[in-house]
This record gives structure tokens, sequence and C-alpha cells, in this order.
């Protein structure tokens, strides 16, 4: 099986589109209210934790699964999976969200 075809499994594929959506949320409130510190955390802040903490999950699962079968696969798609978390990550620690 090679990358592509694992990347098809849902378990491979979330915690990366989760890490997306997340990098759009901090995206999109950076754009429309900018870095200054907020009195409190709103819906995108909770929002923001819900996806990043949901992958943890999802991510130990493909990796329980798939790891035995397709390790050089699997370490590829988890390695993407972290790459993307890290970007996602990235602007929260850039401008101290």
């Amino acid at each position: 099986m090679d990358v592509m075809k694992l990347l098809r499994r849902p378990s491979a594929f979330l915690p990366i589109t989760m890490s997306l959506l997340a990098l759009g949320l901090v995206i999109g409130h950076i754009s429309l209210y900018g870095i200054a510190p907020e009195h409190d955390e709103g819906a995108v802040a909770h929002a923001f934790q819900l996806l990043i903490a949901a992958q943890l999950p999802i991510i130990l699962f493909f990796a329980m699964r798939f790891i035995h079968k397709e390790l050089q696969n699997s370490i590829t798609i988890i390695g993407l999976q972290m790459f993307a978390a890290l970007m996602a990550l990235m602007p929260v620690w850039y401008f101290s969200l």
C-alpha cells in the first residue's frame, strides 16, 4: 500500500484536515480582529483548542492500526499529521495569542 492509498483512510486525513481548519480559524481571526490581546477567550479559541486536542486520539488510532502493517508509509503520514498540527500552532505561538 502506498502513501496516497493510505492517506485516503479517515484516520489518516482527518487530523490533517482538522489542523488546516484550526489554521484557518487562527488566520481568519487575525485578519478580522488583529493580534491585540483580548479580555476573554472567545468561541474561536475554544474551537481551535478542540480541533487540536481531538486529533490526538485519531492519530493514536491510526498508529495502532497501521504502523505494524506499513511502517514506512505510516511514519510518513504521522509526520504529515504532526507537521500540519505544528503549522496550526505556529501563529498562536508567534503572536502570543
